[in-house]
């Protein structure tokens, strides 16, 4: 499985094509730098440098990219951690269509307890910006390259903190350059613990709405691993609504590219009992309802929204959209 991270390596962090790296799991300070890597097993990893992994990249001849940013207090190895998850996503891809999983893994911190550990990865989420707004670049030009163009569409997946990362990362884009490209064909937003009005124009996330054809938001009321973000914030004295609990504030301010799902109905039957990392499988252990939606806007470039088909029934729930097109 390819891979970027700017977690720092205990061999250093001097590139050197196809040395055998370790992540340093004890240092937490984002790295100026950003590694390109390849996961050959668990525990296995080799930095390929970006010509190496972009390279390899184009081999695999897949249609479709999913970048998957995840959220706080993960680490690369483990149940339930980043890569046991993207390698699901991608079994569960790999069934139906030729699309690529690559984690972007942002260094996390587990020592502390979790109101604090929230608040440290914050910070460590922001300043991971910088670099991963480079690598979008990078997959800009590697994309649109003159002499030999790819078809490649590039869909993002953010969890909880990390559409904190996507929004810094498109932000940085807007003040060097004065406007984000559409580098995206689909930007899922799951759990996102950002501000539930970030997404309107005038404010920091409008970006991510500019960057894609599609922007998703997967949210849940119900969702407990959003209360610590509640906690930390109005400790910190910032108070407003996660978008990950209640969707767009006002869905007649935001773009007509933005959809709104209400995933209440299953979220923590999917995730129990946080509720908060519902977009992998049922409890059986078969494709999740929102990972087929995701799904779905791969494979056509056009969300499902209530208005599409009737979407009832709790053991095959499919989740309801609300969207601003008319």
């Amino acid at each position: 499985m390819l891979f970027i991270t700017n977690r720092h390596f205990n061999e250093g962090k001097k590139s050197i094509a196809d040395r055998k790296v370790t992540f340093d799991l004890k240092d937490n300070e984002p790295s100026i730098s950003v590694f390109f890597c390849e996961r050959k097993g668990v525990g296995k990893y080799v930095e390929l440098m970006s010509a190496g992994f972009f390279q390899k990249l184009r081999s695999k001849k897949c249609k479709q990219i999913l970048l998957y940013i995840h959220g706080f207090n993960n680490f690369p190895e483990g149940k339930d951690q980043i890569f046991e998850r993207a390698e699901t996503m991608q079994s569960m891809i790999s069934k139906r269509n030729n699309v690529m999983v690559i984690p972007l893994i942002w260094p996390c911190d587990n020592d502390f307890g979790l109101v604090l550990d929230y608040w440290d990865d914050q910070k460590s989420a922001e300043a991971s910006s910088a670099g991963f707004a480079r690598v979008l670049g990078l997959f800009l030009k590697w994309r649109d390259q003159q002499n030999d163009p790819c078809t490649v569409r590039i869909n993002m997946l953010a969890h909880s903190m990390g559409n904190r990362l996507l929004r810094y990362a498109l932000e940085s884009w807007v003040n060097d350059f004065g406007s984000v490209p559409m580098i995206f064909r689909n930007v899922f937003l799951a759990a996102a613990d950002i501000a539930n009005e970030s997404l309107e124009p005038d404010e920091a996330g409008g970006c991510i709405t500019e960057s894609a054809r599609n922007v998703v938001v997967y949210h849940a009321s119900d969702d407990l691993a959003l209360r610590s973000s509640k906690v930390s914030n109005l400790k910190n004295k910032i108070v407003s609504r996660r978008l990950g609990h209640s969707g767009p504030e006002d869905m007649g301010k935001v773009r007509d590219n933005v959809y709104s799902i209400d995933c209440a109905d299953f979220n923590n039957t999917y995730d129990s009992p946080m509720g908060h990392s519902y977009f992998l499988t049922d409890p059986k252990g078969k494709d999740g309802v929102v990972f087929k939606h995701m799904l779905q806007a791969m494979n056509t470039g056009r969300v499902q929204t209530e208005e599409d088909h009737q979407l009832i029934l709790r053991k095959n729930y499919t989740p309801k959209a609300k969207s601003t097109r008319s």
